[in-house]
């Protein structure tokens, strides 16, 4: 989190090895497993006689669960949530288009378990489970196997998004009628109706975001 808050620019050496394992309590072994992670996701490349330094922000791997999870921890929180909500805007209307002309039987019984949810939630820990357990079948509902992953991926970071938006809300519950529609158009089979109503949702999203 400290490399993705800028503490160590790209192109900075990391602290020696002693330093680290002095500043975080662990042991030598446990350093470099821990470096060996960053190195896969990106972060840092070690290099004999060099060190232990930060790559290029162009070749951090965002698109890894834990490195979406500690960015949003340190990322300023209204860039953090612009740039999530580009990403959905960008995504998730088609995907609601595909899921209204590909859904099955299995997927639509698992969307309209998640819609009754959060018609029938009662706070907003219910409310916001039921409203992820949403956005998530509706990716599922596309079948297109490459879209699941993306929901996984984005789980952790949608959850804190949709938890902030029902705050903001004047009820918990008040984009029901929003969800509703994108329901009812994916099980009509209207792709178009679909991808508008999405849109819709995610408009109401982007108000409450820059509100």
């Amino acid at each position: 989190m400290a490399i993705l808050r800028g503490d160590f620019p790209p192109g900075s050496p990391l602290p020696r090895e002693a330093d680290l394992i002095e500043r975080f309590g662990v042991s030598r072994t446990v350093l470099r497993e821990a470096l060996r992670t960053l190195t896969s996701k990106g972060l840092v490349e070690s290099r004999p006689k060099v060190g232990t330094r930060v790559r290029p922000k162009d070749a951090w791997n965002l698109l890894d669960a834990d490195m979406l999870d500690w960015y949003s921890r340190v990322a300023p929180p209204m860039l953090f949530a612009l740039k999530l909500q580009e990403m959905r805007e960008m995504i998730e209307p088609y995907a609601a288009a595909l899921a209204a002309g590909n859904h099955e039987p299995s997927t639509l019984e698992r969307l309209e378990r998640a819609h009754r949810a959060m018609t029938e939630a009662r706070n907003v820990d219910e409310w916001v489970r039921a409203d992820l357990d949403f956005h998530l079948c509706v990716l599922a509902a596309c079948s297109n196997e490459l879209l699941v992953p993306l929901g996984a991926l984005i789980a952790r970071t949608l959850e804190g998004q949709l938890r902030l938006n029902a705050k903001r809300a004047d009820v918990f519950n008040a984009s029901l009628a929003e969800h509703t529609a994108v329901f009812d158009a994916i099980a009509a089979r209207d792709a178009a109706a679909a991808r508008r109503a999405m849109a819709d949702l995610l408009g109401v999203t982007r108000d409450r975001i820059e509100a």
